[in-house]
């Protein structure tokens, strides 16, 4: 088996380095938006709606507020959008909407 140099090893991990450099910047840092949510009149509700929410693809982290009737989502934006989120709480039974 024949050594290779460093030089040789130096320069292939750089070019490594140099073509997972474009994945990085693919990567979207997490956003997060709270719902209000509707038509939480009991305390199994926001149960069903962190599941609804959680199962759109790319949503990380979901916190139900009954008293407060919201929803805080954290998601990937390169892979869900809160017209997904809200999609999600409404074919559950709690239409919602993006809070200001």
């Amino acid at each position: 088996m024949r050594k290779l140099p460093i030089a040789a090893i130096a320069a292939i991990a750089a070019l490594a380095a140099l073509a997972a450099l474009p994945l990085l910047t693919l990567a979207a840092a997490p956003r997060t938006v709270t719902l209000d949510v509707k038509n939480m009149t009991c305390e199994l509700c926001p149960v069903t709606v962190r599941k609804s929410l959680e199962k759109v693809p790319g949503v990380s982290a979901v916190k139900v507020d009954f008293d407060g009737k919201t929803a805080t989502v954290t998601y990937d934006p390169a892979k869900a959008q809160p017209d997904a989120l809200t999609r999600a709480t409404a074919n559950a039974g709690y239409p919602s909407t993006l809070q200001k």
